[in-house]
């Protein structure tokens, strides 16, 4: 089992490596022998160590972006031709997803269509699994549903309906592929053009998210530990569920956004409350219809954490600019300043008023 660690993966070695491989902490078993007289006891750890695993590492590529960006923009002119290109490659990738899209119903149908095809007794497997199933997409039909759209709700007051109505498609995508990294650039094409959220907050918050944000992965793990649990007659008590729910968050958020990338992790989960492990061939005989359900619920809170971003962000322009155009400058007039004289300003007297001639006449006859 590996897990995924984010700090080390903030500063890849390498960037041309770092869009295949990523860093993670793998553990391998160790037996130590110890001899009391005629009793030998053995004992058995785990170490963990670090390797790299196959998979993009979304994290170090978003921090060079980000450094890039601005070392970029404080070139000026001269950084504006890079500027341009990577805008227009931009673009052009966007144009190759819309063309894609347009075969998304046929390769949905073609996936699940070769799933049932491999599974040898359908009705065996669904009625042995059928609950934890049903627990799981439940869990996920009341998050997804229910929990995200007041989390939207409460924070813009706004329909969160009406804004997941124009992601139709990512939601599609996920529901196909199981992967949110495969899901990205249809989401950031939709919740841009549809949605009308800010480029600058899709394209920093969704891959992040991608990464980070598995929400609905760590429902899945509780209710697939919680079912194996029950599998082998174990009750577990509240530490354990404690250990349970702190587990599955934490390694949620180290699971690859790939298919059936967070069934590895339930083998931490399993480590962690003394469960055995060689029940996952149970899970992962039904993890291809957990998955796509997890995969959209995590691509949802991704959509919804960058609409409420976006509304928050104008709101806190609007009330700049509001408190912006209420400063009013009024200028006072000091009556005094006619008064005073300066030796730099050259007062001229005011030309007589015609009631004044008769004075000046007076008095010049009077000499």
């Amino acid at each position: 089992m590996k897990i995924c660690i984010s700090p080390r993966n903030l500063f890849p070695s390498n960037l041309v490596v770092a869009a295949f491989r990523t860093y993670a902490t793998d553990y391998k078993r160790v037996i130590h022998n110890t001899t009391f007289g005629n009793i030998t006891l053995e004992k058995s750890f785990q170490v963990p160590y670090g390797t790299e695993i196959e998979g993009m590492n979304i994290l170090g590529l978003v921090l060079f972006a980000l450094v890039l960006g601005v070392a970029l923009k404080k070139l000026g002119t001269e950084g504006e031709e890079l500027i341009r290109f990577f805008n227009a490659f931009n673009e052009a990738t966007m144009v190759l997803v819309s063309w894609i899209m347009w075969y998304v119903p046929v390769g949905i149908m073609f996936l699940v269509g070769s799933k049932i095809v491999e599974m040898k007794d359908i009705v065996i497997l669904v009625t042995s699994l059928g609950k934890y199933i049903f627990a799981s997409i439940l869990g996920h039909i009341i998050h997804g549903g229910i929990v995200l759209p007041l989390i939207y709700f409460v924070f813009t007051r706004k329909n969160p309906y009406r804004f997941l109505l124009g992601l139709l498609t990512p939601f599609a995508t996920a529901f196909a592929t199981c992967s949110s990294s495969a899901t990205l650039p249809s989401m950031i094409k939709c919740i841009e053009e549809n949605n009308g959220v800010d480029k600058s907050i899709s394209r920093f918050i969704l891959p992040i998210g991608a990464t980070v944000n598995m929400d609905g992965a760590a429902i899945f793990q509780c209710v697939a530990t919680v079912f194996i649990a029950q599998l082998n007659n174990v009750d577990l008590n509240a530490g354990q569920i404690f250990t349970i729910l702190v587990t599955a968050t934490a390694a949620s958020v180290g699971a690859a956004g790939v298919p059936a990338g967070g069934v590895l992790t339930i083998a931490i989960i399993l480590e962690a409350i003394g469960l055995p492990t060689h029940d996952l061939s149970l899970i992962l005989a039904v993890d291809w219809i957990v998955d796509r359900t997890t995969t959209v619920v995590n691509v949802e809170g991704d959509a919804l954490g960058a609409g409420i971003l976006h509304y928050l962000n104008e709101k806190a322009t609007k009330m700049v600019d509001h408190e912006l155009s209420e400063v009013k400058v009024e200028a006072v007039p000091n009556c005094k300043s006619e008064d005073e004289t300066s030796p730099l300003v050259t007062h001229r007297n005011p030309a007589p008023t015609p009631a004044s001639v008769p004075e000046l006449e007076s008095k010049e006859s009077v000499l």
